[in-house]
């Protein structure tokens, strides 16, 4: 009960949320490296990433051959997988980034603050 309570006051919230100004922007190397540094540190030590690859390894029999190229590869694939997929998305943005306007930005904080909401009223509704 305690999540879905949380669930509405995050959506509720963000339903009421202004859009920001304008947007910050990090246009200088060591701004960029920092923003990701702090993200990739934050993905690398959550704990369903950490649970994820010690499943997966484990279900391959990493470790236990003592063959740690699969995992390697495995690593690797996951990090270009990731790496063309916020290249992509990034360029996606840039390019559309003219047509995010306030009053769309605002549409999008109620859709999401809504959508919020829903899944808190769905986990109130669950617990009853």
């Amino acid at each position: 009960m305690g999540g879905g309570l949380l669930l509405l006051y995050l959506g509720i919230r963000s339903f009421r949320a202004e859009p920001a100004e304008t947007a910050v922007s990090t246009s200088n190397v060591q701004g960029v490296a920092r923003d990701y540094g702090s993200t990739f540190l934050l993905t690398i030590t959550n704990p369903v990433t950490i649970i994820a690859f010690v499943g997966i390894f484990t279900g391959l029999g990493v470790g236990v051959s003592g063959k740690y190229t699969d995992a390697a590869v495995l690593v690797g694939g996951v990090f270009l997988g990731s790496a063309f997929w916020w290249l992509a998305l990034s360029a996606g943005v840039s390019r559309f980034r003219s047509r995010f306007t306030r009053s769309v930005m605002r549409r999008v904080n109620q859709l999401a603050g809504a959508v919020i909401v829903g899944f808190g009223l769905l986990a109130i509704w669950g617990t009853l």
